[in-house]
């Protein structure tokens, strides 16, 4: 009798212990991000997404230890970007999620419940697809606050980029074009250069040899596109960086630049197409809008959901109530518009963010908009009048400022990121067995 019970406890064991070994190898830490942890199935659920996504655009899949750790890179680097999001009370609430999918599944013509079932079809669970749009949207605000929303383009600037005969024609040309960044931590020694250096010319030979760019990019590349080959996509040359702009300026499809040495690294970067822009010449006559705007941020106090709610409500006090739009705005916008009753002035074209834009162009002079959420927050727009003009001179310095903005933008977030990995504490345990 003893010895059954001793056989049943040791079988009870051994079972316990195998479900045991059996948890721990789905839930093994892979790496530690600051205080966090990235799963192995975390990993193997981005590894899997990667692959139908690399398939899916015919890009050459390297090899699937090499896969593993671009992947791992990458959801250290989002991660911490969203622990930012996080420590920074920015959040993403529902009522925008839900807007952003509606439409995703407007663009794949869809209606929401078809959408659904397409994704779980493909093996997607609908909650972990929301919970990886709301992180790409929080990813695009963490970018705007901490890097868009920083940079200056100053008045001689614009002036030497007009005065460059190279820029006279803005908006001719386009070029495709993939990359491969070699990225070097900050303060970088001459010792880490130099193996920094010798990767990108080893990876530029083989390049050479024929190996497909896109399969080295996404084996090598420290770029957020890298798991897309590292392909830009087709761009006009001024919203290039200015080093890549320059050093296409006279390559063929199909060719690749010489490395290329920038503060964020090393680069190789190679022509997938380039033809002329749709854009002949800067209109001489342009539609300008004179606008007024409520804007209510966003806080650790202030969710978005308490935004919009404020925004209804006063929307109603100015139709409703008749309330004038311009106190309303002094008492309560966020933006230094307030002290001017919210007057944004005479607006051109590209002047304000899409989200803006789009609402404020369709409403009529007198008429206010719902509330409006952007990258700033959250908007009432009320259009005071519209008018045409002869600013052919103004047009091409505001895109000059838009073209300088466009290039300073992406050379400053790569810069950022490097500084936002380089300076937290990363271990890795993907070898652990």
């Amino acid at each position: 009798m003893k010895l059954i019970v001793s056989l049943l406890a040791a079988s009870l064991l051994a079972h316990t212990a195998l479900a045991a070994d059996q948890a721990i190898e789905v839930d093994r830490i892979v790496a530690v991000v600051n205080s966090d942890v990235i799963t192995r199935t975390e990993l193997r659920q981005r590894v899997e997404q990667v692959t139908r996504q690399l398939s899916r655009q015919g890009t050459s899949l390297p090899p699937a230890d090499v896969l593993e750790r671009q992947v791992l890179e990458r959801q250290i680097v989002e991660r911490l970007q969203l622990q930012l999001a996080g420590e920074t009370s920015l959040r993403v609430d529902d009522v925008a999620l839900d807007r952003a999918l509606g439409r995703i599944a407007d663009n794949n013509r869809m209606s929401m419940t078809d959408f659904r079932k397409a994704l779980e079809k493909d093996g997607i669970s609908w909650e972990r697809f929301r919970d990886e749009v709301r992180n790409e949207m929080l990813l695009g605000r963490v970018r705007e606050r901490e890097v868009e929303s920083r940079i200056v383009v100053s008045d001689a600037e614009v002036v030497n980029y007009l005065s460059n005969p190279d820029n006279a024609a803005i908006g001719q040309e386009e070029f495709n074009l993939s990359h491969i960044l070699f990225r070097a931590p900050e303060g970088a020694s001459p010792e880490q250069l130099a193996r920094l250096r010798a990767k990108a010319e080893d990876v530029a030979a083989r390049v050479a040899r024929g190996e497909a760019f896109d399969k080295l990019a996404a084996s090598y590349s420290d770029a957020p596109d890298a798991l897309s080959g590292g392909n830009l996509g087709w761009r006009s040359a001024e919203r290039l960086p200015g080093l890549f702009a320059e050093a296409v300026s006279g390559l063929k499809p199909g060719d690749t630049t010489p490395i290329l040495r920038s503060a964020a690294g090393f680069h190789l970067v190679k022509v997938v197409g380039r033809k002329g822009g749709s854009q002949a010449a800067v209109p001489s006559q342009v539609q300008q809008t004179h606008a007024r705007h409520i804007l209510i941020k966003t806080s650790e106090i202030v969710s978005d959901a308490d935004a919009r709610r404020r925004l209804v409500d006063l929307r109603e006090r100015v139709v409703q109530g008749g309330a004038s739009f311009a106190d309303l705005a002094r008492q309560h916008s966020a933006d230094i518009s307030a002290a001017k009753g919210g007057d944004l002035g005479w607006i051109y074209p590209g002047d304000t963010v899409p989200e803006f834009e789009q609402v404020m162009d369709a409403l009529k002079p007198g008429e206010i908009s719902q509330p409006v959420q952007s990258p700033f927050g959250w908007h009432l727009i009320v259009v005071e009048e519209r008018r045409v003009q002869d600013v052919s001179d103004d047009r091409k310095r505001a895109a000059a400022r838009n073209a300088l903005r466009e290039r300073k933008s992406e050379e400053a977030f790569q810069d950022w990121l490097r500084q936002l990995r380089d300076r937290a504490y990363v271990e890795y345990r993907l070898e652990d067995r």
